[in-house]
């Protein structure tokens, strides 16, 4: 549990540090809170699956981050950063940025509705969990590119 806890805890710290940096480098900032994101979304996964253990705290603080991500990333695709540093991010973003604000808000309410529910027990995260992940399925499906 300890080092579950770590893991999400470091990734999120990383975040947070990076978001620091956001106006110097928001293609990295932004990258780095997608990797958080991907890591906390694969522990509460894999607790949801049972391929590790159902710790409440490990859940809250993995959505924690996930919804912190949400509040910044909106703010994370100015003007000037459609390339570079092997982004992803599709050019769709900039031609719909109220749509794409609109999907980051949806995500933003649906890991802030599930931050209680992961206290609840594993059912309760496992019914809250997936509106976490249709939007952030709705958001790479229509704004971020293909690997090539």
């Amino acid at each position: 549990m300890l080092k579950r806890l770590a893991i999400v805890g470091i990734t999120g710290l990383a975040m947070f540090a990076g978001a620091a940096f956001a106006s110097d480098d928001p293609i990295s900032t932004r990258q780095n809170i997608m990797k958080s994101n991907g890591a906390e979304a694969g522990a509460l996964f894999k607790m949801v699956k049972g391929e590790i253990e159902y710790d409440a705290l490990t859940a809250e603080i993995a959505l924690r981050g996930i919804f912190a991500g949400a509040v910044a990333f909106p703010t994370l695709f100015p003007e000037g950063s459609e390339t570079g540093g092997e982004t992803r991010a599709s050019p769709e973003i900039w031609k719909d940025k109220a749509g794409f604000d609109a999907i980051a808000l949806k995500l933003e309410n649906a890991a802030l509705a599930a931050i209680p529910a992961a206290k609840g027990g594993l059912d309760q995260l496992k019914a809250n969990l997936g509106s976490v992940a249709e939007n952030c399925q709705a958001c790479h499906k229509k704004y971020r590119l293909e690997k090539n």
